[in-house]
């Protein structure tokens, strides 16, 4: 691939778009609305997304993958996210947090057994960092794991964890502290499986958004797994994790630029539709200003995304680019839905319209995989500063 193709997209990834444009809104848009209110899991989606390869879109077809590039699967985020955040976050999480880590650290033992379940969609993977002490610092990390006889033993909680409580979840890989000193502990990934005994997803969140996407805390004690449920090396936990993020922010990217672009998609159909004083509101200059400030702000954020999704692709250090992406679309996707709340007026405060949901969707894109905050200090090191 070379760069000119971020500008021409390549025909896989133009057909692939199309392809999960049409499915968003013919599938996803007539049940966002009720899988919002009813906080309904879109377990139906997920089958036919698993079904259809997007599930295991960025993973070797050697594991029943898709084997595609990120910027294919950085397309069908958006693409989903455009029409519902909820069913894009569920997409975005299983392959960034859920398989990323088993792909990239796991044994060929471990790949030969969970990947072709979580590439097909039939089981989805979660992935335990954040806790109530280890958010933004996420090196301080509560959870132990002792071993002891070809045994891992683990006690401690996690939080806000996507993907760990639905009926086709299949594991978490969490970060655990599995030795070293107080100063310098030793921090290491292990599998848990659903289904093991000391380890209990909790109750839901009642979230501000996302309400169709599973969201919750976990607990763990006295949890026991084997010994090989190490992924990647021990010690190593930190570093894996790290990377893991980074390419999180790829999708997560993406879920700002989809995010914005259908709000922006409503805010101009709505604009065109709704008469004022004699025309059409989109005759107005301020509100014209309004749509040509979203439209140019998005193009520039798509570009910054794909070019994260694109360098990873190459081989290339990706963590620059991939953490101004995250910063520039989640605050882009806040103000684009905003501004589409302001257009549709009265309307825009109302459950029944789109713009209201993605509203609300919206503000946790400037928290997830790090927070804006998070982001500058990350891009700050990253120059230098």
């Amino acid at each position: 691939m070379v760069l000119g193709m971020i500008f021409e997209l390549p025909d896989e990834a133009r057909a692939l778009r199309d392809t999960v444009r049409d499915f968003a809104v013919s599938e996803v848009r007539p049940v966002a609305e009720h899988l919002d209110q009813t906080k309904t899991f879109p377990a139906d989606l997920v089958r036919k997304m698993g079904d259809l390869g997007w599930m295991g879109i960025p993973f070797p077809e050697e594991y029943g993958g898709a084997g595609g590039t990120s910027l294919q699967y950085a397309i069908a985020v958006e693409e989903l996210a455009r029409i519902d955040s909820s069913v894009a976050i569920t997409l975005c999480a299983h392959c960034s947090l859920g398989t990323q880590p088993i792909h990239m650290f796991g044994s060929e033992e471990q790949k030969q057994r969970l990947m072709p379940d979580l590439t097909s969609g039939r089981k989805l993977g979660a992935f335990g960092l954040t806790e109530p002490d280890a958010g933004s610092d996420a090196g301080n990390v509560r959870t132990r794991a002792a071993l002891a006889d070809g045994t891992w033993t683990i006690n401690g909680a996690k939080q806000f964890i996507t993907n760990a409580g639905t009926e086709i979840s299949g594991h978490v890989a969490i970060t655990a502290v599995t030795g070293g000193t107080a100063e310098r502990p030793e921090i290491s990934n292990l599998i848990v499986e659903n289904g093991t005994k000391g380890y209990e997803p909790g109750e839901p969140y009642r979230k501000m958004g996302w309400n169709a996407s599973d969201t919750r805390p976990l607990s763990f004690t006295d949890a026991e797994v084997p010994e090989e449920n190490l992924l990647g090396p021990r010690g190593q936990g930190f570093k894996q994790f790290l990377h893991i993020l980074d390419i999180g922010r790829i999708g997560v990217a993406a879920m700002g630029v989809g995010l914005a672009q259908g709000a922006l998609d409503e805010a101009l159909a709505y604009a065109k539709e709704r008469q004022a004083f004699g025309q059409s509101i989109s005759k107005f200059q301020s509100i014209q200003a309004k749509l040509a400030d979203m439209s140019t702000e998005i193009e520039a954020a798509r570009l910054l995304t794909y070019k994260a999704a694109w360098e990873k692709d190459e081989g290339r250090d990706f963590s620059l680019t991939a953490a101004q992406a995250k910063l520039k679309t989640g605050r882009l996707a806040v103000r684009c839905a905003e501004e589409a709340v302001q257009i549709h007026g009265g309307y825009g405060y109302i459950e029944e319209y789109p713009v209201c949901r993605m509203y609300r969707d919206a503000k946790i894109l400037t928290i997830g995989e790090g927070t804006d905050e998070v982001q500058q200090m990350v891009i700050a090191r990253r120059l230098g500063a």
